[in-house]
Order: C-alpha cells, then sequence, then structure tokens
C-alpha cells in the first residue's frame, strides 16, 4: 500500500511506513526551527547566471532578529513540494557592512514589491481584509536585500536537486518579467498582481545600492 505520490522527484511514491513514522515524529517530535515559520511569501527568482530563465518560488520565513529573516523555498504551497532552496534576508544597515564582492550576490525587493509581484497568499481571508496586513508587511521588505541560491532546477524538468547550487536574483524592471508567469500565478491564488501595484503606491520606493543586482549590470 502506498500513501502519498512524489511531486515530480526520483524514485517511487512513500510509502504506509513512510506515513506512520512521519505521524509518530510530528505527535512526538517539537520541530521548533519549523513552528518559527510566521510568513508565505510567493515571487518569482531569475538565475543570475542566465536571467533569460525565472521560477516561481514560493518563501517559508522566519525572523533571526529585527535585522535577519530565512526562508525555505519550495516549488509548490501544497504537500508533496520540493525544497529548492534557500533566501536570506537583510536590512540595508546589515547591507552597507559588506565588502564589495559579497554586495553582488544580493538582490533588491524594490521592484518585487512594487510592482505588486510578490505577494502573501492568504485563501482563508477575504482579499480586501488580508492586504491591509500583506501592505504593511511590504513596507518591511521592500528595502531589504536578498542573497538566495536554489539547488533544484525544478524548470528544466530535473527529477533531483542536480548540479552546483545556483544564485538567483530578482526582476527589477516590468521589461524583464515573463508576465505569462504571473497571470498563470495569479489565476492560481486568486490575486491580481496589477490590483497590488495600484494599493501599493504608497509604499515608499527603496534607495538601492550600486552593487545590488549584479545579474541585470554589465
Amino acid at each position: 500500500m502506498t500513501s502519498q505520490q512524489t511531486h515530480g522527484a526520483e524514485g517511487p511514491p512513500t510509502t504506509t511506513k513512510d506515513t506512520i513514522l512521519e505521524t509518530g515524529a510530528a505527535a512526538t517530535q517539537s520541530f521548533e526551527p519549523i513552528k518559527a515559520i510566521c510568513a508565505h511569501l510567493n515571487a518569482f527568482h531569475v538565475y543570475a547566471s542566465d536571467p533569460s530563465r525565472s521560477v516561481e518560488a514560493n518563501h517559508y520565513c522566519t525572523h533571526l532578529s529585527a535585522d535577519v529573516r530565512q526562508c525555505l523555498i519550495y516549488d509548490a504551497p501544497t504537500n508533496p513540494a520540493r525544497l529548492i532552496g534557500v533566501e536570506y534576508m537583510i536590512t540595508p544597515s546589515l547591507y552597507e557592512t559588506l565588502d564589495a564582492e559579497e554586495r553582488k550576490l544580493w538582490h533588491s525587493h524594490d521592484y518585487e514589491v512594487r510592482s505588486g509581484m510578490l505577494i502573501m497568499p492568504n485563501p482563508y481571508v477575504p482579499n480586501a481584509v488580508w492586504e491591509v496586513a500583506e501592505t504593511a508587511e511590504m513596507k518591511e521588505v521592500v528595502g531589504l536585500y536578498g542573497k538566495t541560491f536554489h539547488f533544484w532546477q525544478v524548470d528544466r524538468g530535473d527529477t533531483l536537486p542536480l548540479g552546483q547550487p545556483q544564485l538567483m536574483m530578482s526582476f527589477t524592471k516590468d521589461e524583464q518579467v515573463p508576465w505569462e508567469k504571473v497571470k498563470d500565478r495569479d489565476a492560481r491564488y486568486g490575486v491580481d498582481t496589477s490590483h497590488k501595484k495600484e494599493i501599493r503606491k504608497g509604499v515608499e520606493e527603496a534607495q538601492i545600492h550600486e552593487d545590488a543586482d549584479s545579474c541585470w549590470k554589465s
């Protein structure tokens, strides 16, 4: 007998034995680092080595401090989902302490936020109500810098995390965006990126350091 199916991964489905073990672990172990996750964000990441490639990313984030966040990145918001990467987010004050070469590995969030592309999905609360809280959080995220590596290149159909970790970046301009992917995402989550852009006009533009977003610079 089998339980849930794999999700685009190599190998047979998980078994009843696996499910029993997982159920027992869930009932008796603490999972404290996972329980500290306090936000689900959805956006798109760009391969620094090839900005023509992008992938949808579901971030599950915790706060380590007022200046540092860390996120597990999955390819889907439902189980089974593949853990495809990690992202660290830091404040501008911390970013400015980094050396020039390190700063080139980080990307900004200003465009993602103010374009409406970065969302916090919540199917349980009406959009009009949730967007108030979401917009407030976007005012915090807009100035952060992110450092992201993906281990699993799901966009090319890999059934295992193959090859070297890939440094990822974010979109910074409208003309860089594959809007068909955004429209597909919006339809699945029941959101409207253009509407979010409109209601976020009050989010103050971040001042982006010249070393960030290096994949878009010659």
